[in-house]
């Protein structure tokens, strides 16, 4: 047996570092980790880019993104509901005339039953004298004929001329191949949805985010690469993913949620600029979370494996 419990070869009990150590190594089972800090984003980050925002933007239900990042997003995604709706009209076209061509030859066959149907009819009188050599040949002819297509039969062998059921199939022919039906498209929707909530999202309802510096000497760069950036409008307490956040649209400063609840609410009148508040106009701001399991923020991420089964 060697020194270390948890690398102990011959004990009797299958403990639980080994069955974790070999379900690793195993690469079956399910495993779950808790996220550090480093696997978070921070509040001030672009939710698509995941970078510090030059000019941020943030949406009704407070996600922060880039200017130039979502306005991308909303232009691809635009066109390529324009694409899709193209496809599906081309498809739509094709239906209509498809129907159409059943529908004349449908009529076609009909027009084509009436003509035989007619045709069938005799309008001259039966001589029933002479209308039954027709039908019965005698014997010697009979025989020739007989005598004939068997001959023929023996020396040309099978004619299948008459019968298209015994046409043999050719296999380099593409048209008596099976062919895959298309997928049919369904009518997409022309409405672009946020990448992070899924609902609607439009240009003209993105509002911009004012952001107050910890220390307005500072250049971009050397703000980028300090931990804290930014601080309230308000309380100038320092902001981070710690302490909630919310916006105010006429504004677009960012407070603390204890300022909006002790100061704000009081009045409802935006502290900076001086307009009346309503409900909406304040946006609570969405956070990434810490690594504290209070924060409020699902912090486990889970990987889904094949499991061995005994």
């Amino acid at each position: 047996m060697t020194r270390h419990g948890k690398n102990c070869t011959a004990g009797a009990v299958y403990t639980y570092h080994e069955k974790r150590k070999d379900t690793a190594a195993s690469g079956y089972g399910t495993q779950s980790i808790r996220l550090g800090k480093d696997a978070i984003k921070d509040f001030d980050c672009c939710c698509l880019s995941l970078q510090v925002c030059r000019e941020p933007v943030v949406t009704q239900d407070g996600y922060l993104y880039e200017k130039q990042a979502i306005l991308e997003y909303i232009l691809h995604q635009k066109t390529d509901a324009a694409k899709r709706m193209k496809a599906y009209e081309k498809q739509k076209k094709a239906q209509k005339s498809d129907s159409n061509l059943e529908s004349k030859s449908g009529e076609r066959a009909q027009v084509e039953r009436f003509k035989t149907r007619e045709s069938s009819i005799v309008s001259k009188p039966i001589n029933p004298f002479t209308s039954g050599l027709g039908k019965e040949a005698p014997p010697s002819v009979k025989d020739d004929k007989e005598g004939g297509a068997s001959s023929s039969s023996s020396v040309a062998g099978p004619s299948t001329k008459g019968d298209p059921d015994k046409h043999l199939p050719s296999f380099w022919i593409p048209s008596l191949t099976p062919v895959a039906k298309p997928t049919l498209l369904k009518k997409p929707s022309k409405t672009v949805l946020c990448p992070m909530s899924g609902r609607p999202i439009r240009m003209n309802e993105l509002i911009p985010v004012h952001f107050t510096a910890l220390d307005p000497s500072l250049d971009r760069l050397a703000l980028i690469a300090r931990q804290e950036r930014y601080v309230c409008a308000v309380t100038r307490d320092t902001l981070g993913n710690s302490l909630p956040c919310s916006v105010l649209r006429p504004s677009g400063s960012v407070v603390t949620q204890e300022c909006v609840e002790m100061l704000i609410r009081k009045d409802m009148l935006d502290p900076v600029t001086g307009d009346k508040l309503q409900e909406r106009d304040i946006i609570r701001l969405q956070r990434g979370g810490t690594g504290f399991a209070g924060s409020g923020v699902t912090l486990k991420a889970k990987e889904a494996r094949p499991v061995m089964q005994v």
